[in-house]
């Protein structure tokens, strides 16, 4: 785990894999670095003492998002790791995870604390999960966990692979996996969200699982949710 940089005031640590329904995930966190050098950790993957070290020579962890109600698994470690730091939830996640004091639910505006270097975007109306999608100002990416993966081939074998094909989660470019799109119950709140995330100037695409997007990612995205579009 090594801190590498992938923009202006934007580094990413890709983490070790995770099991999930027999299927094994691909993780990725991502640490932006606020003027104030205040540090915003996004999806936090497993904490070492030597991440931690590399963490800390950036500045000062301030606040730690969980983006989705699936990504907390290593919430709680980072919560007592940086016992100083804001800690918050994805909507929903708050009901599940009684054994960490949030500060407060990710909404439709940004926190004061980050408002003035990210944007954000709650994907409402979804049956797994609200994801709240994020766009760093400074390098021009756009963050995502769930709702866009592309594992690399040969990732799955054997009927996983199988699986893994049939919801998109593996092709030549990102997707949005099947069940998240059957699982958009309430397009019209997902198409809400979705303009004001095409009207950003995204200049790369982030995502917890899968090769980030670093050229005509603006146009990527639109092509990706154009099923939501329709």
């Amino acid at each position: 785990m090594t801190l590498q940089e992938f923009g202006h005031e934007i580094w990413i640590v890709d983490g070790t894999s995770v099991s999930v329904g027999g299927f094994r995930y691909l993780t990725r966190m991502a640490i932006i670095r606020l003027t104030d050098g205040a540090l915003f950790v996004w999806s936090p993957t497993a904490i070492s003492d030597a991440l931690r070290a590399e963490v800390d020579a950036l500045g000062v962890v301030t606040f730690i998002v969980a983006p989705n109600g699936l990504h907390d698994r290593f919430i709680a470690a980072w919560r007592d790791a940086y016992s100083d730091a804001k800690v918050y939830a994805a909507p929903g996640l708050r009901d599940r995870r009684k054994d960490i004091a949030f500060a407060g639910e990710l909404g439709d505006a940004s926190e004061p604390g980050w408002a003035d270097h990210i944007d954000q975007a709650p994907m409402r109306g979804n049956a797994i999960t609200t994801e709240v999608v994020f766009f760093h100002r400074a390098s021009g990416t756009v963050l995502f966990t769930d709702l866009l993966q592309n594992f690399p081939p040969g990732w799955f074998t054997g009927w996983r692979a199988l699986i893994a094909r049939l919801d998109r989660m593996v092709g030549p470019t990102p997707q949005v996996p099947q069940k998240f799109r059957v699982a958009f119950t309430d397009r019209r709140a997902a198409r809400a969200a979705l303009q004001r995330i095409l009207v950003w100037p995204t200049a790369q695409v982030l995502m917890a699982h899968g090769t980030p997007v670093r050229e005509n990612a603006k146009a990527f995205l639109a092509d990706a949710f154009r099923w939501l579009s329709r």
